[in-house]
C-alpha cells in the first residue's frame, strides 16, 4: 500500500524529531556528544535486517514494548561493532546471528555478552542496557503522543520509524565507544593543478 505525501512528510518528521530526542537524551548520559555517529554500511544493514526484526518485534509491542523497541538499539550496536572490527568479514552475517538461545527474548544480553563482549552484570553491561531502556521508554512515551489509532496501516509504519531511529542510536553510541567522532577539517584551497593557494 502505497504512502501519501503528506503521510511520507508526517513520518519523516516524526523520525527526525525523534532522533533529536534520543540524541539529547544520549549526549546528556555522555554517551554521545550531540551529533550523529552513522555510515551509509551501517544505515544499510538495518534496511536488510528490518523485516525480520518487525516480524519479531511487532508480536511482543503489547506485552514487551520496551523489548520491542529497545531491542533495535542493540542491534544498531552490533552492527557498529562488526564494522568497526572486521566489515569485509561480518558486512554478510545474517539477522539469526543477532538472536539469542530464546530467539528474540534474550536478543538484548546475547548481543551484549557474546557480540559487544561485556559480562552480563558488569558496569558496562548495565551502563548499555540502562540507556536502551530511557531510549525505548522516551520513544514509546513519543509514539503515545502522537494519538495513532492502534492497529492501522499509520501505527505500522510509525513503529518500524521508531525502530529504524532505536537502531540508528545504538549504532552511534557503539561507534563513540569505538572511538569515532567527527571532527571539522579546515580545507587549504589549492589550484587546478593541486598547488596550495596562498
Amino acid at each position: 500500500m502505497r504512502m501519501e505525501n503528506k503521510d511520507m512528510e508526517y513520518l519523516d518528521g516524526f523520525e527526525t524529531s525523534l532522533l533529536d530526542e534520543l540524541l539529547r537524551v544520549c549526549t546528556s548520559f555522555g554517551l554521545l556528544e550531540g551529533t550523529l555517529l552513522s555510515s551509509e554500511d551501517i544505515d544499510a544493514k538495518w534496511k536488510e535486517f528490518a523485516p525480520e526484526y518487525m516480524a519479531d518485534a511487532v508480536p511482543n509491542l503489547n506485552s514487551f514494548p520496551e523489548a520491542a523497541v529497545g531491542w533495535a538499539g542493540y542491534v544498531g550496536m552490533a552492527v557498529a561493532k562488526w564494522w568497526d572490527r572486521d566489515w569485509s568479514r561480518h558486512h554478510g552475517e545474517k539477522y539469526d546471528t543477532l538472536l539469542g538461545s530464546r530467539g528474540f527474548d534474550d536478543m538484548d544480553d546475547h548481543i551484549v555478552r557474546d557480540i559487544l563482549g561485556y559480562e552480563l552484570g558488569s558496569p558496562e553491561a548495565g551502563v548499555i542496557s540502562k540507556i536502551m531502556l530511557v531510549c525505548a521508554q522516551q520513544a514509546i512515551a513519543r509514539i503515545r503522543r502522537e494519538n495513532i489509532e492502534g492497529q492501522t496501516v499509520m501505527a505500522f509504519h510509525i513503529f518500524a520509524r521508531t525502530a529504524r531511529a532505536m537502531f540508528r542510536i545504538g549504532a552511534a553510541i557503539q561507534l563513540k565507544k569505538d572511538g569515532y567522532r567527527f571532527q571539522k577539517v579546515k580545507l587549504n584551497p589549492v589550484d587546478r593543478n593541486g598547488k596550495p593557494l596562498s
